[in-house]
């Protein structure tokens, strides 16, 4: 739904991607490190869930090799399983986007009484991704939340 935040930066400038490889922050004993979901945009939920628990497990063991964290075409970050609500996170060049996900909270709601809330929050590379562009595929993630069958966001 919005290609161009599939993308990276390098020395000649923009690289639009074909592949969809979702790199996912995973916080080790000594920093911070983000492995990659590779064609993602091919992979069931279930499927992407269970590569993020092995990557993650194997990053915190030490054990990534370099192909499994360098690269990667977009970035997410969740610091909400810890209660944060919402934060900024910092752009992983040469990738120009990163998700940064908060915590669920539930709300009162005039239409369903209490509804879950979730912040995101989408840091951009402004060389390549514009407010617009940012706008766009935040609108079209909602869309994906709300109805995960609508289909992909980066393709």
């Amino acid at each position: 739904l919005v290609p161009s935040v599939n993308a990276n930066w390098t020395h000649s400038g923009p690289q639009f991607l074909q592949d969809v490889d979702v790199s996912v922050a995973v916080a080790t004993a000594t920093g911070l490190i983000t492995p990659i979901v590779r064609g993602a945009d091919k992979l069931t939920v279930a499927e992407i869930s269970s590569a993020i628990r092995m990557l993650a497990s194997r990053a915190r063991d030490g054990k990534l090799q370099p192909q499994e964290f360098q690269g990667g075409s977009f970035c997410i970050s969740n610091l909400g399983m810890y209660g944060v609500t919402n934060f900024s996170a910092v752009v992983n060049p040469p990738q120009v986007c990163i998700l940064a996900v908060g915590s669920t909270q539930r709300v009162p709601s005039t239409r369903n009484g209490i509804t879950n809330i979730t912040t995101v929050t989408l840091s951009c590379d402004a060389r390549l991704i514009n407010e617009q562009t940012a706008g766009d595929f935040l609108a079209a993630f909602k869309r994906c939340i709300e109805n995960p069958s609508a289909g992909g966001l980066l393709y």
